[in-house]
């Protein structure tokens, strides 16, 4: 798809993304798995992406291959779409999407994949810093 083909595409979906016209939200937005072919992780682990789109998974999966809004790990490395992973998921709102998104991520985690992607967990906490001795003046 050509850029200006994408862009336009983001616009007209843009303005009719967040609701049905009768004040309910429509249930467009999914999450979505990309398989990476990570030089750090060669034929060692399985390397994901998980994403959150209100586009169709191929189409944003063909944005970020030409670098429209593109996590720059998959526009480098994406190989394809990991449907396994997110095709039975059904489409939602925006606000279930946002939570499922880090949620899939982790459970990918959990089964020991390499996953590029948010995750609801605590950041672990900052090692202690060292501290500096004061110099002798000599």
């Amino acid at each position: 798809m050509h850029h200006e083909q994408v862009r336009r595409r983001r616009q007209t979906t843009a303005a009719t993304d967040e609701s049905a016209g009768d004040g309910t939200e429509r249930l467009h937005h999914r999450v979505y798995v990309v398989r990476l072919a990570h030089p750090r992780h060669p034929d060692v682990r399985d390397c994901y992406y998980v994403g959150m789109t209100g586009l169709t998974a191929q189409e944003r999966f063909e944005n970020h291959k030409a670098g429209v809004k593109a996590a720059a790990v998959v526009r480098r490395y994406g190989l394809e779409l990991a449907y396994e992973w997110f095709d039975d998921i059904p489409p939602m709102t925006f606000a279930d999407a946002a939570q499922c998104e880090p949620t899939l991520a982790d459970e990918l985690r959990d089964r020991g994949f390499v996953v590029f992607g948010p995750t609801n967990r605590p950041p672990p906490p900052a090692p202690p810093r060292a501290r500096r001795r004061a110099s002798k003046k000599r």
